[in-house]
């Protein structure tokens, strides 16, 4: 199936025009991700003068450095021109909030242990570390139904 994307800051709202000489499955399933009320399931980021669109589901962890949010993914990390706070409104419940600066995909924990003064260490299966900050530790327990 040939894609073509058009990105424009004229345009308001975005929409999809989609030909087609028959209703196959996969121009279904294109139909069905596009009207669906929740979140698309993507987001624009970019590597170097490169911008891509990554499905969320590909996306290990978002965090804060040098004052630009990172998206990381299994090998490689992008920049998203957003802050944080803006990313975190278009996300969808696979993802929490664990410290001022970090936002997970709780999918994509390989394991979560106890820190020092009261935080919690987690570990993604991509090798990607972090804390749980004391004040998001409820929200994360909660996300995990523990």
């Amino acid at each position: 199936m040939k894609v073509n994307l058009f990105v424009s800051r004229d345009i308001t709202e975005p929409h999809a025009d989609i030909h087609t000489n028959e209703l196959t499955g996969n121009v279904s399933k294109a139909i069905a991700i596009l009207e669906s009320e929740e979140s698309s399931g993507m987001i624009a980021v970019k590597k170097g003068s490169d911008i891509a669109l990554l499905e969320l589901g590909d996306i290990y962890m978002f965090r804060v450095e040098d004052k630009q949010v990172n998206v990381y993914t299994q090998d490689s990390s992008y920049v998203v021109k957003k802050a944080l706070y803006q990313v975190e409104e278009s996300l969808n419940g696979d993802f929490v909030r664990i410290s001022k600066t970090t936002i997970v995909n709780l999918k994509k924990i390989q394991r979560v242990a106890p820190s020092l003064k009261g935080m919690m260490f987690i570990e993604l299966k991509n090798g990607l570390k972090d804390n749980i900050s004391r004040k998001y530790l409820p929200d994360f327990k909660r996300a995990l139904d523990l």
